[in-house]
């Protein structure tokens, strides 16, 4: 189908793009990849007078490593993050995601940007950010904020961050433990039936840390405090992480749809949540 009829702007400025977000309101949106929001208009699901292209913003894009602290701007694409060697070697769990979301055609165009912010309950980044205690960065007319990760999801599509606001970037500090996201789906280029993201840190034979989170079992990423605090002061026996698998089990609420049933994506989670506490305490 053919999206309705549209506006569409190309601000150079992340000043240029807030100011437009500020005037149209909600009869304006903005646009990353395109791959979320342009399918959505082409199916008439929404309809927006204004679309505000973000990709001559400069600013939104690269990525920074400067000690331990990484910065990645909003319009780096999923292929950059695959191919940045210095990012692989310091958060190796960004590509480890990165290579799970659809083809390469979507990795070149799709940006970590439009991954997060939209708040899709299926996308790869939310769970990971979560994982990794990222900031988001905000920007909108009362001028720039932050919003942790863990606090930024509040439903399925609906997040803290408020219509006339723009996603500019992410940052996080580098964890010194072993990272893993594994996914299990219907095939490849899929949404997840369950996928989880682990960061174990160990000395001693015993875990120190432990994060965990988890992608398309609820209507937000799902991190849960409990299922690492499961694992922390542990050596990692099998008890262990049942009571991490049990805790997490808890806190998500998967529905039955094309999927699988509510009880299949429960033992996928499980399993899954097990190998990726397995392949991240591994690699710490």
């Amino acid at each position: 189908m053919i999206p309705a009829p549209f506006e569409y702007h190309r601000p150079d400025s992340v000043e240029a793009a807030v100011k437009l977000l500020s005037d149209f309101g909600e009869d304006a949106r903005v646009v990353a990849g395109g791959h979320s929001l342009i399918p959505m208009m082409k199916l008439r699901m929404t309809d927006f007078g204004h679309l505000i292209d973000l990709q001559a913003i400069g600013a939104l894009k690269g990525i920074c490593i400067e000690g331990r602290r990484i910065s990645i701007g909003a319009l780096t694409t999923q292929h950059e993050i695959i191919e940045h060697a210095a990012l692989a070697s310091a958060a190796p769990i960004l590509k480890e995601a990165a290579r799970q979301i659809a083809d390469p055609q979507v990795r070149y165009m799709g940006t970590l940007g439009g991954n997060v912010a939209n708040g899709d309950p299926g996308n790869d980044m939310p769970a990971v950010m979560q994982c990794l205690d990222a900031t988001y960065h905000l920007s909108g007319p009362g001028g720039a904020r932050e919003v942790k990760a863990r606090d930024f999801y509040e439903a399925a599509y609906f997040t803290a961050r408020a219509e006339d606001e723009i996603l500019t970037g992410v940052s996080f500090d580098a964890p010194s433990a072993g990272q893993a996201y594994l996914k299990q789906k219907r095939k490849i280029g899929d949404y997840a039936t369950a996928a989880a993201a682990a960061v174990i840190a160990m000395s001693g034979g015993r875990c120190t840390y432990a994060s965990i989170a988890m992608t398309n079992l609820s209507d937000t990423p799902v991190w849960c405090e409990a299922a690492g605090a499961a694992l922390a002061g542990t050596d990692l026996s099998a008890s262990a992480i049942e009571a991490a698998v049990s805790a997490m089990d808890e806190a998500i609420d998967p529905q039955s749809d094309n999927r699988g049933p509510a009880e299949f994506k429960r033992h996928a989670a499980a399993v899954v949540l097990r190998r990726a506490i397995a392949a991240a305490a591994a690699r710490a």
